[in-house]
């Protein structure tokens, strides 16, 4: 009976909107990069200031359990715009590095993958991404643009094919200079300590041609860094307008005025008809950068600097969309993609990393405070004004629940793991669809979420988890970023077990002694873990070492290498100059 009302509400709701408006109902979703739900008032923040961000929360529905599908940029991207887990679109990596580092690597997201822009494509609507995008570039060649947004269902696209990283904010250093921390030091001291004295003993003749070549083998390497290092910005930093670059490399400190007055052109070309705008902010991954107008104004640094500038830009948008009479027909997410950065320290030695509130850990790790993200949703006359719902939600969820609204099919050729958010909402359901949640490091399952379908509780296993450092820590300092493979891990059999519902910063993992379900609570999830591992199908992996490591002829350039591709014609710096 209750599904028979959900179908006759949602009905009834498409056709007062159509009838209303003359439109299908618009969708404008915002992310942060790495923003941690501790640093939002609403969400219990009292000293950096979010009015605009509140605002939002205050008219709409502002869910409490609302998780990132991955704990890193590009896999939890890939499954927001797709509702499937990466590993199912071969966009979970079997190594160190789960992210892209360059725009000339050639994996991506798969064009057999359908995101939600292309979905709503054939309802008629016109769709853009405003803003980072961090899901690959070039394929075979530097303009093929197999992985462009233009070709993820996207009509336009304004904004940074890669992510804004040390390298783009002068003054704040390099990201490569973390490269030491991947190098196996202790071997390869071992291995050299060992030739010596082999030589010595006489077991061994290095002769003085091998000790050239090992140095000018050094030589090559250090040589080859150093060009890397000195090139990096002007090879990875730049903004697009469609398929053309327009500023190589990018100045970082107005990047949120530019695309935010980017954003605000896009509603005004199409407010007569409906529209999908994803606005992927820039901030606050590393290097943080704010605006003038903006700088010093927090008590937090240049951190709270960068959140206080966000929420600017989330009044600006929201602004326009009344002005454009578009509010009470447009259904607004706002989001990040993953936790805080908690690793991260400027080269001043200040805290440029977030907030994960109560949470435990940030960004890389799948404890709360690195998946636990924020989930805005307004959509006034449609959705609750003021509601808080404390039920699993999973970013995956916006795929169904834009395709059922805007009138699109779901696919039925492929798994899709998000569930339509509406019912829930709407209060047509108390409960979540998502009795299991499956939390993946890179490519290996490291967590299982359970909510209990007959009580409250919400069991979290984890099969392996980071080593932090230092031991008493909730951090991966030593290595810049928690990694998930040997040694930066310790695996736990029988896995640890927590009750969210209890321990919500997971202080005190359960054991047969303090809890009376603990085996039969692992059994399920085992059980789950069996049927979610035969339902995954062998895709070609696009984080592998040969996919991201960075190849020359797939560059982009907007002028030419021995200018160091520079270029400046983006008429966004024009507009902000006068």
């Amino acid at each position: 009976m209750k599904s028979l009302l959900w179908i006759l509400c949602t009905l009834g709701l498409l056709l007062c909107t159509d009838a209303d408006s003359g439109t299908k109902p618009n969708f404008v979703f915002m992310m942060v990069d790495d923003l941690g739900i501790g640093d939002l008032g609403c969400y219990g923040n009292t000293t950096l200031r979010t009015p605009n961000i509140d605002r939002l929360a205050l008219e709409g529905v502002k869910l409490t359990q609302h998780i990132a599908a991955a704990p890193l940029c590009t896999p939890s991207r890939a499954a927001f715009l797709t509702g499937r887990y990466p590993i199912r679109s071969g966009m979970a990596a079997k190594g160190r590095m789960g992210v892209f580092l360059f725009t000339a690597s050639s994996g991506g997201l798969p064009q057999e993958e359908i995101t939600f822009a292309k979905a709503v494509k054939g309802q008629g609507y016109s769709t853009a991404v405003i803003g980072k995008w961090h899901l690959g570039l070039n394929c075979e060649d530097s303009a093929d643009h197999c992985h462009h947004p233009n070709s993820h269902g996207f009509d336009y696209f304004y904004g940074t094919i890669m992510t804004h990283l040390r390298d783009c904010q002068p003054g704040h250093g390099s990201v490569l200079h973390h490269v030491h921390a991947h190098i196996p030091y202790t071997a390869l001291g071992i291995g050299l300590v060992s030739l010596v004295l082999l030589h010595i003993r006489g077991t061994i003749t290095v002769t003085r041609k091998v000790v050239y070549v090992f140095l000018v083998l050094v030589g090559v390497f250090v040589s080859l860094f150093g060009v890397l290092l000195y090139t990096f910005p002007n090879l990875n930093c730049f903004v697009m307008r469609g398929a053309e670059i327009v500023e190589q490399p990018y100045t970082s400190e107005n990047l949120t005025q530019r695309m935010t007055s980017e954003a605000i052109e896009y509603l005004e070309r199409n407010s007569q008809s409906p529209f999908l705008l994803f606005f992927s902010f820039i901030q606050v991954h590393t290097g943080l950068f704010a605006s003038p107008l903006f700088r010093g104004k927090s008590q937090h640094g240049l951190y709270g600097d960068a959140v206080m500038e966000i929420d600017w830009s989330v009044g600006q948008i929201m602004q326009t969309l009344e002005r454009l009479n578009l509010k009470q027909n447009t259904l607004v997410y706002l989001t990040s993609d993953q936790g805080p950065h908690l690793e991260e320290i400027s080269i001043h030695g200040e805290m440029h990393g977030g907030y994960s509130s109560i949470y435990k850990a940030g960004k890389s790790t799948n404890w709360e405070g690195g998946i636990r993200i924020p989930g805005i949703l307004r959509w006034p006359g449609v959705l609750p004004a003021g509601k808080v719902i404390d039920e699993p939600t999973s970013n995956m969820d916006i795929f169904p629940t834009v395709l059922n609204l805007a009138g699109a099919s779901i696919p039925s050729d492929r798994v899709i793991d998000g569930h339509d958010l509406m019912p829930l909402l709407q209060g047509q359901v108390e409960r979540s669809e998502h009795e299991f949640m499956f939390h993946y490091c890179n490519a290996e399952l490291n967590a299982v979420r359970w909510h209990h379908p007959n009580s409250r509780a919400i069991w979290k296993a984890f099969f392996f988890t980071p080593d932090f450092y230092p031991q008493n820590s909730s951090a991966c300092f030593h290595t810049h970023i928690c990694f998930c493979i040997k040694p930066f891990v310790t695996f736990h059999d029988p896995p640890l077990l927590y009750d969210l519902s209890r321990d919500p910063s997971e202080s005190t993992p359960l054991s047969p002694d303090t809890e009376p379900q603990f085996y039969s609570v692992l059994k399920v999830i085992r059980a789950a873990v069996s049927r979610h591992t035969q339902s995954l199908k062998p895709v070609p992996l696009q984080l592998s070492p040969l996919q991201i490591v960075w190849k020359p002829w797939l560059q982009p350039c907007c002028s030419s290498l021995s200018q160091l591709c520079r270029c400046e014609r983006d008429h966004q710096i024009e507009k902000l100059r006068h």
